[in-house]
């Protein structure tokens, strides 16, 4: 996974500052709703946003009253979300996570999972749900599309189709929540990202998925 992720980020530290400027008005409340909804008890909540880029989701998370921490292999990345949300950045590639047991009560995933080759993916989401309380919930939304991986533009992906994205995180130790797809409102045919909520599952490799 070492060689993939260099190249994927390099592409991001070579783009920083034309990433933020594409995405930063990028309206995605309806992925904020789906994993806060998920979550189990009293907040506030701690959150890992992973993936975290240039900081816009940090600041989102952190003014709706939680404990926002973001994580990015960028260097760049980081210190744009660090200056922009004030919250604790990891640095940290996928391919080398360092996260503390149980520490955090949700995984907000949106458009970074994909990067993850497949060979690596079931480690890196096995971490995530180490990393994760009990009864604590993941959102992942990644472009669709039909099993194929390699480097794209620069960046390394992979596009899933709903059916093997849940096969795989299902045999990790997940139990499906809900599934939908964006944008909302749009024909099937236009709405390329697929979302999902998971509860990390009480037992490892007691997922159980849900048909569409």
């Amino acid at each position: 996974m070492t060689s993939f992720s260099a190249g994927t980020l390099g592409h991001y530290e070579a783009n920083a500052a034309a990433f933020w400027e594409a995405t930063k008005d990028h309206d995605v409340r309806q992925n904020y709703g789906a994993l806060l909804g998920a979550l189990e008890g009293a907040g506030p909540f701690t959150i890992l946003d992973l993936g975290c880029g240039p900081g816009r989701d940090l600041v989102a998370l952190r003014a709706f009253g939680h404990e926002a921490v973001g994580l990015d292999g960028c260097a760049t990345f980081c210190a744009m979300a660090r200056a922009r949300s004030g919250c604790e950045v990891l640095h940290q590639d996928f391919a080398a996570l360092s996260l503390r047991a149980e520490r955090f009560d949700g995984v907000f995933a949106n458009a970074s999972l994909f990067h993850v080759p497949s060979v690596d993916l079931p480690r890196v989401l096995g971490e995530l749900r180490a990393a994760l309380k009990p009864s604590g919930a993941l959102f992942s939304s990644n472009p669709r599309g039909d099993n194929r991986e390699g480097v794209q533009g620069g960046r390394y992906g992979c596009y899933w189709s709903y059916d093997r994205w849940r096969s795989i995180v299902t045999a990790v130790g997940f139990d499906e929540l809900d599934h939908y797809y964006r944008p909302a409102g749009k024909p099937r045919a236009e709405q390329p990202w697929p979302a999902t909520v998971w509860r990390k599952a009480s037992r490892l490799g007691s997922g159980q998925g849900r048909e569409a």
